[in-house]
Order: C-alpha cells, then sequence, then structure tokens
C-alpha cells in the first residue's frame, strides 16, 4: 500500500471518527480505507485505533501517530506543489551545458534577454568543450556541435555551422596559397584535439570525411580560439567551425582557403536535454527561446 496515502486515509478517518466517511471523503471504497489503515499499524506494529460498530477511538499511539502526521503531510502537499509548478511555470535552476567558444560568442549574449523574459530562472552556465554526461552531472540541457552519438537524450536542431579552413595574410605571403588539400602537407596545420576529424597528424575533407590528407603542425590545442588566436599572428593554418573564425574572416585577419575538396559536415547544432515526456517548463521555455534566436539570426554561415 502507498504510505502516503495510508497516511492521508488515518488523518482522514481520525477526523471524522470513521473509515466509512474518509472512504468517502478521499473516493475509495470502505474496505479499500480499511486496507490502508491496517496496512499502517501492520508497519508501526501498533493499534492506531479501538474500533466499535459505531466509532473509532484513537489509541495513544494513533494519537502520537496523528501529531506526525499532521506535521508531515502539508509539507508533502507543499514540495509537491511547488515541483508541479515548475511543469507550468518557468522558474528554479537551469543548469545548461555548452561547448566554450559557442557559449562565450553567441549563448552568453541571449542570456539578458531571456533573464529579462523569466526572471525567475536562474541560469548556471557550465562553459566546456568535454563531452560530459548529461544526466551523471545533473545538467538540464547541453548544446553539442557535430554528429550526434546514439543515446535516450533528446534531441532539437537549431541549425549548421561550416568549417573553413584559414589562414593569415602574413602567413599565407610566406608560405603561399594552397590550393589542393595534398598541399597542406608543406603546411603548418594548428589541431584540435577534441576533434575526429583533425586527429592527430590527418584531417578529413569530403561531405562524410571520406578524404583524409597528413596536416601536421608545432601547436596542438582543445579550444579553437586559441587556435585562431595563433593563426590570426600568422602561426599556421586552421580548421574550424565558421562561428569560431567568422569574426576573424570579416575584420580580414584570416583568409578562407579555397581547396579542390569541401570541408566536411560538422553535423549541426543541437540542444540536448533529458528524456522526460513533460520536461520542466524552465527547460521548455530555455529551448523555444534558443530556436527562436538562432532562426531569426541564422546561425553563423
Amino acid at each position: 500500500m502507498d504510505r502516503i496515502t495510508s497516511m492521508r486515509v488515518f488523518v482522514r478517518a481520525a477526523t471524522d471518527g470513521s473509515l466509512s466517511a474518509a472512504a468517502r471523503h478521499l473516493g475509495m471504497s470502505p474496505a479499500m480505507a480499511t486496507k490502508h489503515v491496517n496496512a499502517l499499524e501492520a508497519r508501526l506494529g501498533v493499534k492506531l485505533f479501538h474500533r466499535t460498530t459505531r466509532r473509532l477511538a484513537l489509541t495513544e499511539a494513533g494519537g502520537d501517530y496523528l501529531e506526525a502526521c499532521l506535521r508531515i503531510l502539508p509539507d508533502i502537499d507543499e514540495a509537491e506543489a511547488a515541483v508541479a509548478s515548475q511543469r507550468i511555470k518557468a522558474s528554479g535552476l537551469l543548469r545548461m551545458n555548452v561547448p566554450l567558444s559557442f557559449g562565450h560568442s553567441f549563448v552568453a549574449p541571449l542570456i539578458p534577454e531571456f533573464s529579462r523574459r523569466h526572471p525567475e530562472v536562474t541560469i548556471e552556465l557550465g562553459l566546456s568543450d568535454a563531452e560530459l554526461d548529461i544526466i551523471a552531472g545533473s545538467w538540464d540541457l547541453a548544446i553539442r556541435i557535430g554528429r550526434l552519438a546514439d543515446s535516450p537524450l533528446q534531441a532539437r536542431r537549431l541549425g549548421d555551422s561550416p568549417m573553413r579552413v584559414c589562414a593569415s595574410p602574413a602567413y599565407l605571403d610566406q608560405r603561399g596559397m594552397p590550393r589542393r588539400v595534398a598541399e597542406l602537407v608543406h603546411h603548418n596545420c594548428l589541431g584540435y584535439t577534441l576533434s575526429a576529424m583533425q586527429g592527430r597528424g590527418h584531417w578529413a575533407f569530403g561531405i562524410n570525411g571520406e578524404v583524409r590528407v597528413p596536416a601536421t603542425g608545432n601547436l596542438l590545442a582543445n579550444n579553437g580560439d586559441a587556435l585562431v588566436a595563433a593563426a590570426v599572428r600568422g602561426q599556421g593554418i586552421v580548421y574550424q567551425p565558421e562561428f569560431i573564425v567568422g569574426d576573424a574572416i570579416r575584420r580580414d585577419e584570416l583568409v578562407v582557403l579555397e581547396l579542390d575538396q569541401p570541408t566536411m559536415a560538422l553535423g549541426g547544432i543541437h540542444v540536448l536535454y533529458p528524456p522526460d515526456r513533460r520536461p520542466p517548463a524552465k527547460v521548455r521555455v530555455m529551448i523555444d527561446y534558443l530556436a527562436e534566436v538562432f532562426d531569426a539570426q541564422a546561425l553563423p554561415g
């Protein structure tokens, strides 16, 4: 028997002085109400009522238990109401896990407007390029860039962001402009260690990464912004998403290389969240907000 329901039956029976009255009030049969009280007495190992054919009377233990139930049940009701309200009204702490560069450049600037719309939501923004376990880390949602692995997580696509191969004008003046991917073997290619398409010593081209060419250099990093900073200063060539190199390209600090093979498809930008048929309102409104803003802005590229 459900213990909380049994406690509610007990309190009602004690208040009304009758199991039948308690059953009517709670919308169950008298036999079911009796089972609930019997289950409580069996669990506690004491009698809660002196029972006669006309009325119930509390035992001493029953009186003590009634006082405890009257303290506990309102707290349970309050807790359930608070949690249930989160399904309807956006409130509470929203924990978001976002890639470092993307979060800094595109997500963080969106937070003030979201907070204006939903002032009762507090956002914890976790910036990391590591592939963290969303469920184990108790994240409410995450943004992932690239091809999604099979998982129980729910996903909503926000858009695309193409890859670019870039170098600074100074580097190209010194080392020459490569025209074919095979020529990258003669250049200083700055590697991103967290990407499968930039495995150590090779870069992948072609929509599905079917063309792999040697690409080595004197700098490896687990953050795209660090590689772009080095490339802007003439250290070498970078192979990064548009959202990382776009500003430097628009400032003419980097030049996009036109090669004989297309860059590999990144796989899209998605917002992921735990599998829940009815996610809390704070999660729903953030996902809808991201989709609205990114659709209006047209994600970089």
